[in-house]
């Protein structure tokens, strides 16, 4: 199927070009934690129908966002994981999660969730800590997932982390208020809202945000 196109000399409209159809960047936001397989993906998008998601990734293989390779025994699935080029979009989904979070103010009742669908919101919320090393481990009600710090860069998985230099323990309405600036982690931290759990480097540096 030929590529659609915005026909515009424009880098937003190229750019949307590749990036723009629905589910793309949700898809780009599931892989920024790592190589998933099919079923991984189609589990942790709900709404997408099998049909839309394979067209997406062919279409993000095409243009260079996604490879696929096959595991070495003894597995024998195939996994989707970013290229570099595919990686680069993650200022992109910062930009939009921080325009995004206010809009969290109220979680409709056909509302899906996923607890590593706030590491992107948290990341740039901790981007000070940026040059610190280690991982923080998320714990939220609806799940685990954690931010690996590593000299300037930050990652993030979904899933408890196999050692985790500090653990955060906050309900989902103060994981929104993070994400939406409306508190800082400080203070939720002082009024008791955030446990924090772990010694050394990282988690002091989380003590003294």
């Amino acid at each position: 199927m030929p590529r659609r196109s915005y026909d515009q000399y424009c880098a937003i409209a190229r750019a949307l070009d590749t990036v723009g159809d629905r589910w793309t960047l949700l898809i780009v936001r599931e892989l920024l934690a790592g190589p998933r397989r099919y079923t991984d993906l189609h589990a942790d998008l709900p709404g997408v129908s099998t049909d839309v998601l394979a067209s997406r990734l062919r279409d993000m293989e095409r243009d260079g966002l996604t490879t696929r390779r096959r595991l070495p025994p003894p597995a024998t699935a195939v996994v989707y994981e970013l290229t570099p080029h595919g990686r680069d979009l993650l200022p992109v989904l910062v930009a939009l999660a921080g325009w995004g979070s206010p809009a969290l103010s109220e979680r409709r009742a056909t509302d899906a969730m996923r607890a590593h669908w706030f590491a992107i919101p948290l990341m740039s919320r901790l981007k000070h800590l940026a040059f610190q090393a280690g991982t923080i481990e998320i714990q939220l009600e609806e799940g685990v997932f954690h931010l690996r710090f590593d000299d300037g860069e930050l990652t993030y998985g979904d899933g408890p982390a196999q050692l985790a230099d500090a653990r955060l323990i906050l309900g989902t309405e103060t994981c929104v208020a993070i994400a939406d600036d409306s508190l800082s982690l400080e203070a939720g931290l002082k009024q008791g809202r955030i446990q924090l759990r772990g010694e050394g480097p990282l988690a002091s540096a989380l003590r003294q945000t």
